[in-house]
């Protein structure tokens, strides 16, 4: 697809004085429901996790983690919640694409000119995401707030009567913030646009970005707190952290490359009539008794994520999770389940990481915290977005960013050979 930058160069005036005022109501009000849409959807997303697997009936946000319940959970339940999953995935996708209107990306939306995003198609292919999600998909749940976020911030840049160019801008912010809220990540959200979705540094685009984003994040502290998604043991950075980064993250970017065009392949193949319900329930129905013997299976890949980081997977688990995250991941797309995989990257690049310190007898939870970035990096195309979420996420002392650094260049650098030298 090719990608479009914002028409604002670095010298461009803002917008003039008359429409300045709804410009920045436009601002507020996208941060504000970018921020509510965010929360909401984070509170349903537990709400099912807690009924499906049968943990912490008394509270929808709880200290007893998604990993945590699902350990908790009897086999056959495990299976029971992955078939509903499968259900839900089959009929209600299939729904939305024999009932909806056309679906439009955020990518898309975000384009010169790009199309408005069908709010009620868009609403349903999001909650989708979530429910099914929740429920245990491998797939990643951060697309949802990115077009709940989008698709509200085009609505608002119509309701104000705002012109093209200001919509567009809006609707990149408001996916941005939709990141920003679900995870915490208010730097990593104001990047994720300005990188991804507008390539661009003009002073309008930065200032909009950081302002929606940062609005955004603090509206869901009212229901979920000011949370760090992943907690870390105590690592001190080395010299042999570093030097292993360089190869560990070619590695890595091989891997991430191959992924990527999986990925790709997969979706590109995966259904979108009668034959998605079948096919999902039998790739989810696999996955519900592969996590009857693995109870880190089930979801976006959180668990095995936090075991990565904690230093709590041997060699032999790492490699299990591995494989049937790669797997499981792939499968659902195949079988035309919607969802991100940003988490699912990180996960994939932690596991390997951790795999690779085993071997070389440095600290796993460190690897993993490298090898995460670097994965994402390239599976996303978005290093510089990895390494700020990455250090977001985790809350990793500033001396992590030195080998972080020298994984993610050795990724991308990688990457980049193998696209150049690809048919």
């Amino acid at each position: 697809m090719r990608e479009h930058a914002i028409v604002l160069p670095a010298t461009t005036p803002g917008p003039d004085t008359a429409a300045l005022p709804r410009s920045l109501a436009g601002v507020v009000l996208t941060g504000l429901a970018a921020g509510a849409s965010g929360l909401a959807l984070s509170l349903v997303l537990h709400l099912i996790q807690h009924l499906a697997y049968g943990y912490s009936p008394q509270a929808i946000i709880s200290e007893e983690s998604f990993l945590e319940g699902v350990s908790g959970a009897a086999p056959l339940r495990r299976i029971a919640a992955l078939l509903v999953c499968g259900l839900v995935a089959g009929a209600g996708w299939w729904a939305v694409y024999r009932f909806g209107g056309k679906l439009v990306s955020v990518k898309k939306a975000a384009e010169p000119d790009g199309p408005a995003m069908p709010i009620p198609t868009t609403a349903a292919h999001a909650l989708l995401q979530i429910v099914t999600v929740a429920l245990g998909s491998p797939l990643g749940r951060e697309v949802a707030p990115r077009e709940f976020g989008a698709m509200l911030a085009g609505w608002i840049s119509r309701r104000l009567g705002l012109d093209a160019e200001e919509r567009r801008l809006l609707v990149a912010c408001g996916a941005g913030a939709g990141l920003a809220a679900v995870y915490n990540v208010p730097l990593g959200g104001a990047v994720f646009v300005l990188e991804v979705l507008l390539r661009t540094t003009a002073p309008r685009a930065v200032i909009s970005a950081f302002a929606t984003c940062a609005i955004a994040t603090v509206v869901p502290w009212i229901g979920l707190g000011d949370q760090t998604l992943y907690h870390l043991g105590t690592y001190r950075i080395s010299t042999a952290l570093v030097v292993w980064a360089l190869p560990a993250g070619a590695i890595i970017g091989v891997a991430a490359h191959y992924f990527t065009l999986g990925a790709a392949w997969a979706r590109r193949h995966a259904p979108r009539d009668g034959r998605l319900l079948p096919w999902c329930l039998a790739v989810f129905g696999a996955i519900g008794l592969a996590a009857a013997f693995f109870p880190a299976l089930p979801g976006n890949g959180k668990g095995p994520l936090q075991l990565g980081f904690s230093g709590d997977l041997s060699l032999q688990l790492a490699l299990a999770l591995l494989v049937l995250k790669l797997l499981s991941t792939l499968g659902s797309l195949r079988a035309g389940a919607e969802g991100g995989l940003l988490t699912p990257g990180l996960t994939l690049g932690a596991l390997i990481a951790v795999a690779l310190g085993q071997v070389t007898g440095l600290p796993t939870g460190a690897c993993a915290i490298v090898g995460a970035a670097a994965f994402l990096a390239v599976s996303m195309r978005m290093p510089i977005t990895a390494i700020l979420l990455m250090m977001e996420f985790t809350r990793a002392g500033h001396d992590f960013l030195i080998p972080i650094f020298a994984a993610t260049v050795a990724s991308v650098g990688t990457d980049a050979l193998l696209r150049k030298r690809a048919p």
